[in-house]
């Protein structure tokens, strides 16, 4: 069943399988667009994986120069939105973001067919509603482990901010939205309310430092206080509450778990631009892009890679 499947993940999410003295975060940081070192005077792998996502800048290592320049070609015509000839940084900026996030679209790719039950293209609310809540829809009196009826509700109020035409209809850009509300700017209002919601313990709507370090750490009889508690008790006081006033309001929550992180794909995009950019016209052509192809993706001069070259996107 799909439900108890979810159940686990969201459990899994929040809680994870933390013993009682580590540190539980909810703060959503942006993903690194590689975990490798950026160092330019050594190799461009850094660079690669940014560019490409870390799966398909594997595939590109693989390739002999010639269809590596080949395949990049194609890319830079995909880059190029408004199909001037030329790839600008905001261009750059937005393809980077969408080859690091490649995995949340698969995750959705994944999942779609499972609530889009008339195989319509979109999933509705009422789709689903069913298949994660029907078992519990059908006997509401079978299950009393958790509050089905307050998930369902917190589930509907999410779809409905991720719905942006109101007509409880998901497309895929709205269902990606309803499973990673954390990455949307219009879904960050229920990403902070529901945030509160579970630590608020008192339901005055505020997070107070008591709820703030219980959320993160519960103290078993006889134990001593682990160092980092202090730590956060020290950074409630004088980075969450921000007003001084005992207690997280919306806005201070939302720059917890929120933060403004470093915009690491507008320092790549930049880095690109200024490492290709041959003529110094702010912009690049498909020309300075392949003649620097090495910076963007790697290749192999071998022929191993010819088994890879008959790739549907290629």
């Amino acid at each position: 069943m799909i439900r108890p499947m979810l159940m686990c993940f969201v459990l899994c999410v929040v809680y994870g399988s933390s013993k009682p003295t580590e540190k539980k975060s909810r703060v959503h940081h942006e993903e690194p667009l590689s975990n490798l070192e950026h160092d330019d005077d050594k190799n461009n792998d850094y660079d690669h994986e940014a560019f490409l996502g870390q799966d398909e800048a594997k595939t590109f290592d693989n390739l002999p120069p010639e269809e590596s320049k080949r395949r990049l070609g194609i890319i830079v015509d995909k880059i190029d939105g408004d199909q001037d000839g030329f790839v600008s940084e905001d261009e750059l900026k937005v393809w980077i973001k969408n080859a690091q996030k490649k995995h949340i679209y698969d995750s959705v790719e994944h999942q779609w067919n499972d609530f889009d039950l008339n195989a319509d293209g979109r999933i509705s609310w009422e789709e689903y509603k069913n298949v994660t809540y029907g078992s519990y829809l059908d006997d509401p009196q079978a299950d009393s482990e958790y509050n089905y009826m307050l998930m369902m509700a917190r589930d509907e109020r999410r779809f409905k901010v991720a719905d942006r035409n109101g007509d409880l209809i998901a497309d895929k850009q709205e269902f990606t939205a309803f499973l990673h509300p954390e990455d949307h700017e219009h879904m960050k209002n229920v990403v902070v309310q529901e945030t509160i919601e579970d630590i608020d313990k008192n339901g005055d709507g505020f997070i107070n430092l008591k709820e703030y370090i219980g959320d993160m750490y519960t103290a078993e009889e006889g134990e001593e206080e682990p160092d980092w508690v202090a730590t956060e008790r020290q950074q409630f006081a004088e980075f969450r509450d921000k007003n001084n006033d005992g207690k997280m309001d919306r806005e201070e929550t939302l720059d917890w778990i929120l933060p403004a992180d470093y915009d690491h794909a507008e320092a790549e995009a930049k880095h690109l631009l200024h490492e290709s950019d041959a003529n110094k016209d702010g912009k690049l052509s498909k020309k300075e892009i392949l003649d620097k192809y090495d910076v963007f993706v790697g290749s192999q001069v071998t022929d191993f890679g010819e088994a890879l070259l008959r790739h549907d996107e290629f």
